[in-house]
């Protein structure tokens, strides 16, 4: 190969010059023409005029050629299911086109490139690399130019073992694991345990402290993350996670922060016909029946984001529940439980009561006399 020239390249052939045009030089499209010069390479002559001075050459009806001779090799001598040794020859948004034999490329799917999730072939595969894929199909269909073209679909992660017939022994119930964010939806987020493995994190085990309306107030893709594992089914191939469960539960000490008898101050999240949600601290809410209302708890009076003073009556640590009651009624229990906690803010409606009682049970002592 001499030189570039007007339409093609200037090709020495035995002391002649020949021309061959650059649709001619290789069966896919040239970007860079300066790659083939200097090389040696094999033409066919498509035309030899005036004794030599008018040759020109053809590769590509070469490497046409042989590419029918080795396709029909490979048709007789492959079939769908086998695993091929190949080179990754280049790479599309699409997939990676693997050479396995002169003339005869393989495309395989970026889905089916890695068993985990692969947004861009170069994460999985490299220009030149040797790797074992599975041959999913074999189509044969006519050239326009004349020949046959044969298409070959391939599978690389399906040439290993499928991941869920060696699940690791740390994939169970109960354990904390970290794991990648891989896709986000609308209820709950996928995260990724090991290649070909991923859970679920439905919005409800999001978190303890918040109610999560979307996956995206915590988690991102891409990011890692720390989680816990609720079930794992290999019949249906799912992993059910958890984010709250793997940090600290705030029930976990309910019952120490919280005991029954004890007084607190709370705001008020939500009303229902049936009374008030107050929250007593970041994940924890108990409920304040209406029918435990009266003159110094007026019930139709108390706003959403009122600070209340209130006394825990019960606890239910395994339903998550606590049920609430104005301090001093007289089913409470003895109030030397009680915890003193700032006076409310200003517009709850119960600071002057909570301040009383904090009186009640801390009487002033008497002045000194002088």
């Amino acid at each position: 190969m001499l030189e570039l020239c007007n339409g093609g390249f200037r090709v020495q052939i035995k002391g002649k010059l020949a021309f061959c045009p650059i649709s001619q030089m290789d069966t896919k499209r040239i970007e860079t023409p300066e790659e083939y010069i200097g090389r040696k390479l094999d033409f066919h002559v498509t035309k030899f005029e005036e004794g030599g001075r008018n040759i020109v050459v053809s590769r590509r009806r070469l490497m046409e050629q042989e590419a029918t001779a080795s396709a029909g090799n490979f048709a007789t001598e492959k079939k769908v299911g086998d695993i091929v040794r190949g080179r990754v020859a280049r790479l599309e948004k699409f997939g990676a086109f693997v050479e396995l034999a002169p003339g005869i490329d393989g495309l395989v799917h970026v889905s089916e490139l890695a068993w985990s999730r692969v947004n861009d072939p170069a994460e999985a595969v490299q220009v030149g690399q040797e790797v074992s894929a599975k041959i999913l199909k074999i189509e044969t269909t006519s050239d326009p130019r004349g020949g046959t073209r044969m298409r070959v679909s391939l599978s690389i992660k399906q040439a290993g073992a499928e991941p869920w017939d060696n699940l690791p022994s740390e994939l169970r119930a109960g354990q904390v694991v970290a794991g990648r964010v891989t896709r986000i939806a609308k209820f709950g987020a996928f995260v990724e345990l090991t290649p070909g493995i991923e859970g679920l994190i439905p919005l409800s085990e999001m978190s303890y402290t918040k109610r999560v309306m979307s996956a995206e107030e915590v988690v991102r893709e891409g990011e890692q993350i720390i989680v816990m594992i609720k079930d794992v089914d290999p019949q249906t191939k799912r992993v059910s996670l958890s984010l709250k469960d793997a940090g600290s539960d705030p029930w976990a000490l309910v019952s120490q922060k919280f005991p029954v008898g004890s007084i607190h101050q709370g705001k008020v999240t939500r009303r229902e016909a049936y009374g008030l949600f107050v929250q007593l601290e970041d994940g924890i809410t108990g409920l304040f029946p209406k029918s435990k209302a009266s003159e110094e708890f007026p019930f139709d009076k108390t706003k959403i984001n009122d600070t209340i003073t209130v006394q825990v009556a019960e606890i239910r640590q395994d339903e998550r529940r606590i049920s609430l009651q104005p301090p001093g009624d007289e089913s409470a229990n003895d109030w030397k439980g009680f915890v003193a906690q700032p006076a409310a803010q200003a517009g709850g409606g119960f600071g002057t009561l909570a301040d009383k009682l904090k009186a009640a049970m801390n009487p002033a002592e008497p002045k000194k006399k002088k």
